[in-house]
């Protein structure tokens, strides 16, 4: 495999890394409570959700009072970045640190700005969970494993922005929930959809009920789950309420396949990733599983999708000039 295809799509075996995963899986949920402090409710929770950036992972920006600050995972230079609009700087180097060290640092960092947070310290969805400021068991952080993670996260952010684009309707941004650590989007008919039954770890079944109040067709990527059916990187996609028929349906590539514990369709990220063009294989599983959903749940499709690309008559707007000297190389 190429070289420029690992920079994209780089191995990702999770039992390389599972410890360092559940490492950094801790470090985004103490920087999600805060942002879960310092902004509105909004529908669905996207208001906790964290966001690609060229070099990591971003809350975007926070409010405290009148005043603005966000933080920054520097997945490149491995530190967390705290700014301020009054132009205050702050540093935290991500390596090896138990929970605690690195909660208790970013609390003194905001304080010291004049930004004091008050967060609940029980993490969320994690089953064997610690609160941060008595998780003060040594963890691993290997930078390498984490870089690589960022890579294929940034590429698969890149795809699922040009899935959602084919949209119309109500969707969500393309964004990271640090709670289940999985980069998602979802698509909404636009109907209610019946109670959820809750029961996620660690998490109120008011929250799980109004994530899902409206029919979704949702898609994402995770790196793995230790314990969990998928223990490797996978895509995955879901609907729900999962129309009849929705697990027997055909779906592409070939390696895509119905999980029925999940009750989810599963592409591990090595076929994507060996595929001979990633891209295109990602883009067939999203839209194949989306229209699985769609057809089976009746969603009025006509009213609800658009072609890709800017609407007739802006075709001349700018893009950008791609060097396809490293494709030909492949």
């Amino acid at each position: 495999m190429s070289d420029a295809r690992d920079r994209a799509w780089p191995p990702l075996a999770f039992d390389a890394w599972r410890d360092t995963c559940a490492t950094l899986h801790r470090l985004t949920q103490v920087v999600g409570k805060v942002r879960l402090a310092c902004t509105p409710w909004i529908n669905h929770s996207w208001h906790v959700t964290l966001y690609l950036t060229a070099r990591g992972l971003t809350t975007g920006p926070m409010a405290h009072g009148e005043r603005v600050f966000e933080l920054d995972f520097d997945l490149v230079d491995h530190e967390l970045v705290l700014t301020e609009t009054g132009g205050e700087r702050r540093t935290i180097v991500l390596g090896p640190t138990p929970v605690a060290a690195f909660y208790e640092e970013l609390m003194a960092q905001l304080a010291s700005l004049g930004l004091p947070v008050h967060v609940m310290t029980m993490p969320n969805e994690i089953a064997d969970a610690v609160p941060f400021d008595r998780d003060r068991v040594a963890r691993p952080y290997d930078a390498e494993a984490v870089n690589r993670f960022f890579r294929a996260l940034s590429s698969s952010d890149r795809v699922l922005r040009r899935f959602r684009s084919r949209f119309l309707g109500k969707s969500s941004p393309v964004h990271f929930f640090w709670g289940s650590f999985d980069l998602a989007v979802t698509r909404f008919s636009g109907r209610r959809a019946p109670a959820h039954p809750g029961g996620v770890p660690r998490l109120p079944d008011t929250v799980a009920r109004e994530a899902y109040s409206h029919e979704v067709s949702s898609a994402g990527f995770w790196p793995g789950t230790a314990g969990g059916p998928v223990e490797y990187a996978a895509f995955y996609s879901y609907a729900y309420p999962a129309p009849d028929g929705f697990a027997q349906a055909r779906v592409g590539p070939a390696e895509a396949f119905f999980d029925r514990e999940l009750g989810e369709f599963v592409l591990p990220y090595d076929a994507v990733r060996a595929a001979a063009s990633p891209d295109d294989a990602l883009l067939t599983f999203l839209q194949s599983t989306y229209e699985a959903a769609a057809e089976l749940g009746r969603w009025e499709r006509a009213s609800l999708e658009r072609r890709e690309g800017p609407p007739d008559g802006l075709a001349h707007v700018s893009t950008p000039v791609v060097d396809d000297a490293a494709k030909r190389t492949e």
